[in-house]
């Protein structure tokens, strides 16, 4: 028998929100039930907004703005936080860049001062961009380059988008990085780190009314930008199957398929990540049981969902165990694949699935950095911070008829990529 569901147990996250002249979109959330508090802004520029000869400026610009400000000496930065008794970090995706600090409850004021420095004051001059390059030509080599099918998403994203910004990775190229002038540096600094294309967030233990205080004194005065122009391409539908073998450093081959999926925040977006959930999310998921389990073809599977702005791309893939043919690995997970939507899903695998959504709804909500980000996201990316409470309800209200329909839809061969993973083969000299 599956356990209750676990919609008692959520609560609605409480918020207020409201806009600066200068077009800063503000939300509060408080929280009194431990005295921290996180400050967070969230600024509508990621890989997406970059131009083809100078990918990945989102991404180093995520490194570039700890390097310090006009009142904050460099390599300061995060020992003020630290020294404070909090922790500090930053994230970039296609559509947005992130930025938050975790600190003791009477540190609030630090916490927006160093967030107004990094949108009015930050420092951005040739000796933090050679510095922070080194940084970002690590973090390549380490998390892309020498990293077992590290090169996976970037191999798949360029073959599955040929007009739009999505086609690069986040972390970009050195080449674009290394050919790129102060002035460029300084220029997308200027366009996209303005307060009218940013939302700040503050959750917590806080008195609402000095906070608002505090946040109108810190960023009332930040001149508003010129008004941020979104790509608007339109990417056209694949075409037909691309398929290609890509040769790396690895042991084991890999067979990964991408497939192109709706925009995040509409209707079958939700369904897609659905299915996912169905093939991969967990132990008893189908192709974990089926491939791994049952077969013995694959050590591991898995799958997930670029959320993007713009539609997006669902990523699935396998590592054959020793000895199996990749194509005989690809006809698995075919198989599994097309009975989405051949059969609809059983009642209670789905019952279960959005069992564990709710489950991770509120474990993710149960972090004040995690509720910092969420009202980011519902507001910056969704378009209406009340999502925050209510998107749960769009995953909850799928049908199997629904997921269904979704798989025989995008989980098609004319709407992929497919891509066999090899060792690279030893040298006969």
């Amino acid at each position: 028998m599956l356990a209750a569901p676990v919609s008692a147990q959520k609560r609605a996250i409480e918020y207020t929100e409201f806009d600066l002249p200068n077009g800063l979109h503000v939300i509060l959330h408080q929280d009194l039930a431990t005295p921290i508090v996180a400050v967070s802004v969230m600024y509508h520029v990621g890989s997406k907004n970059e131009g083809p000869t100078r990918r990945g400026f989102a991404h180093f610009f995520e490194h570039l703005l700890f390097e310090g400000s006009e009142n904050i000496d460099r390599g300061e930065y995060s020992k003020l936080v630290e020294n404070a008794g909090g922790v500090l970090n930053a994230n970039t995706s296609g559509d947005r860049t992130y930025y938050y600090e975790v600190l003791p409850s009477n540190q609030l004021e630090l916490g927006l001062w160093l967030e107004s420095e990094r949108m009015l004051h930050a420092k951005v001059d040739q000796v933090g961009v050679d510095t922070q390059r080194e940084v970002v030509k690590e973090e390549r080599r380490q998390r892309y380059e020498n990293q077992p099918y590290g090169t996976l998403t970037m191999e798949v994203l360029k073959r599955a988008f040929k007009e739009h910004p999505y086609q690069w990775p986040t972390i970009g190229y050195m080449e674009d990085l290394n050919a790129a002038s102060e002035a460029d540096y300084q220029a997308f600094y200027k366009k996209f780190y303005v307060p009218n294309n940013a939302t700040l967030v503050v959750a917590g233990d806080f008195d609402p009314a000095r906070a608002k205080e505090l946040v109108t004194r810190y960023f009332g005065d930040i001149p508003k930008g010129a008004e941020v122009v979104r790509p608007s391409i339109v990417e056209p539908p694949l075409g037909g199957e691309v398929r290609d073998t890509i040769f790396d450093r690895i042991q084991l081959p890999a067979v990964v398929m991408g497939y192109r999926i709706p925009a995040n925040g509409t209707p079958d977006f939700y369904a897609v990540e659905m299915l996912n959930r169905i093939l991969t999310g967990g132990n008893s998921a189908r192709m974990n049981t089926s491939l791994k389990d049952k077969q013995q073809l694959a050590v591991y599977v898995g799958a997930f969902n670029f959320p993007f702005e713009d539609p997006g791309l669902a990523i699935m893939f396998a590592v054959a165990n020793g000895g199996v043919d990749p194509k005989e690995l690809e006809r698995a997970m075919e198989t599994e694949i097309q009975k989405l939507a051949k059969e609809p899903i059983d009642a209670n695998e789905l019952a279960k699935l959005k069992i564990q959504l709710e489950t991770d709804a509120i474990n993710d909500n149960s972090r004040i950095a995690g509720v910092a980000g969420n009202l980011a996201t519902a507001y910056m990316l969704l378009g209406n911070t009340e999502l925050i409470n209510t998107e749960l309800d769009r995953y909850l209200a799928l049908t199997p008829e629904d997921l269904q329909r979704a798989a025989a839809t995008y989980f098609v061969p004319e709407n992929r990529v497919v891509l066999h993973y090899l060792p690279i083969p030893p040298h006969n000299p």
